[in-house]
């Protein structure tokens, strides 16, 4: 048996898997959750549909969680948080605060799978309106409507008859010191675009894009599928302002194909707003004294052949807190974090004579 377990720091998809993993090994694992819920960013953002296949978000995360919920090696304690750590692994002090108050332990080895924020569209000097306009909504906001089965005019609960997205807005913009693409926006907004025609098929629904960045099966799977079968009007093109007109929003920019500037009235704005670190991931480099990339996210020591060891013995990082990520990248990491985690705890003889 065991001394010491594995701690892993969040409940969204990379802590479910790496817990799960870390188990599946023979070890025990404690994951605790700031959230009073596992499931992370699809479910505590009311994601409708995971991307690219559209499996409903509510289940595929339930599935997550029920691998992991009856596990004998498997502690989970939601409403958790760190609030102190000391000395370094394989001797390292955790301190937690609970419902129950506070807990001190002292874990093997620790991953650290703390997620994302999304970019807030305000620090966008109000250029798309999103706090001035009802009708200039995100993804998140039109997640939480396609889950309930419905996408409405936020100003008068009536169907739209004309909506775009608006893609990069918070990635990719050194201007506002976000110069890296998150990755997963042209995806979720070409989803959420077939949705959308799904629910509404007599809509008309534009992408205003820099680039589409479509890696993998996302092309073939979203990408050919949102322009062919449902007939999403994809435009490259800057957009460099949203206003008011009557009770429409304008889109004004360039149409960089035409080479011409353009003026478009729409029922409802949707801006593909991107990955920021989060709180808890800024707080748990700081107190694991765990160094951050250039970029803000936790580094990892072997860049692209290595992503989850961190220069701190025995801390690991998986999914969107070592940078931007989907679902898979995030659950691969979190299995890859969960074999490093245990074998550290093998090699650093942290086994019962």
């Amino acid at each position: 048996m065991l001394k010491k377990n594995v701690l892993v720091i969040g409940g969204g998809p990379a802590g479910l898997e790496a817990a799960r993993g870390v188990a599946d090994l023979g070890y025990p694992v404690k994951i605790i959750e700031k959230a009073d819920r596992l499931g992370g960013m699809p479910i505590l953002a009311d994601y409708a549909a995971l991307t690219p296949n559209m499996v409903n978000a509510e289940e595929a995360m339930g599935e997550m969680i029920q691998r992991i919920e009856n596990d004998e090696l498997i502690d989970i304690c939601t409403s958790t948080e760190v609030i102190g750590v000391s000395g370094s692994s394989p001797e390292i002090n955790v301190n937690l605060k609970g419902p129950e108050g506070e807990e001190h332990i002292q874990p093997g080895s620790v991953i650290v799978a703390t997620g994302f924020k999304h970019f807030d569209p305000g620090k966008e000097t109000q250029m798309y309106g999103y706090y001035e306009f009802d009708d200039v909504i995100t993804l998140v906001d039109t997640e939480k409507m396609l889950k309930a089965g419905k996408f409405v005019r936020p100003s008068t609960g009536e169907p739209p008859k004309q909506v775009c997205f608006i893609q990069c807005v918070g990635s990719r913009d050194r201007q506002i010191g976000n110069a890296w693409c998150s990755k997963v926006c042209c995806g979720i907004a070409s989803k959420e675009a077939i949705e959308i025609r799904h629910l509404l098929p007599d809509c008309k629904v534009f992408v205003f894009y820099i680039d589409m960045r479509m890696y993998g099966f996302w092309e073939d799977e979203i990408y050919w599928k949102a322009q062919e079968k449902y007939k999403v009007n994809f435009i490259r093109g800057i957009v460099t302002e949203v206003t008011k007109r009557g009770d429409q929003v304008v889109v004004k920019g360039e149409d960089t194909t035409m080479g011409r500037p353009m003026e478009v009235p729409m029922d409802v704005v949707i801006l593909s707003v991107g990955m920021e670190p989060s709180e808890g991931t800024s707080r748990m480099a700081e107190l694991f004294q765990l160094p951050l990339e250039s970029h803000g996210y936790i580094e990892s020591i072997g860049g692209a052949l290595n992503t989850v060891v961190t220069s701190v013995p025995g801390i690991f990082v998986a999914g969107a807190a070592g940078g931007p990520a989907d679902l898979e990248d995030s659950v691969s990491m979190g299995g890859a974090a969960a074999l490093k985690a245990a074998s550290y705890l093998r090699k650093t003889g942290l086994l019962a004579a």
